[in-house]
């Protein structure tokens, strides 16, 4: 132990405690972040068909609600919409990863039927011209 005190400078404790600290910075810096946005209510959920926006939801204002979309002839997807989730309940694809999915609910998540050119995207509930696009 009086080897390792030995080699280790005063200057080292002080660099070391510094670096220390620092690494806290994020945790404070995305605290602030997730303050702010808790602030922010409601999510708006966006259902897209060929990259054209064809509804928006406040998917926290709706108890419950399912709607049927028809994408082209012969293809259907059934989204479901329960207190402040949304999910692809069915739909005729091959893959069913859109049904496969489930419930989303927080800001950013989407659910994607390639197949149907269905996307399903939740952005924040905020009153500006938000059209799903963060530039940070």
């Amino acid at each position: 132990m009086k080897l390792i005190l030995k080699e280790v400078k005063p200057w080292d404790f002080i660099i070391i405690s510094a670096l220390i600290l620092l690494s806290f910075v994020p945790l404070f810096a995305f605290s602030v972040q997730k303050i702010n946005e808790s602030e922010i209510t409601g999510k708006i959920a966006i259902v897209k068909i060929d990259s054209e926006e064809v509804d928006r939801f406040d998917i926290d204002s709706i108890d419950h609600l399912k709607k049927t979309y028809h994408p082209s002839k012969g293809k259907y997807n059934i989204i479901e919409i329960k207190k402040g989730k949304i999910r692809v309940k069915e739909d005729n694809s091959p893959d069913q990863i859109a049904v496969r999915t489930g419930w989303i609910s927080e800001k950013g998540q989407s659910s994607i039927c390639l197949p149907h050119k269905l996307v399903i995207e939740i952005i924040s509930g905020k009153n500006d011209d938000n059209k799903g696009y963060h530039i940070y």
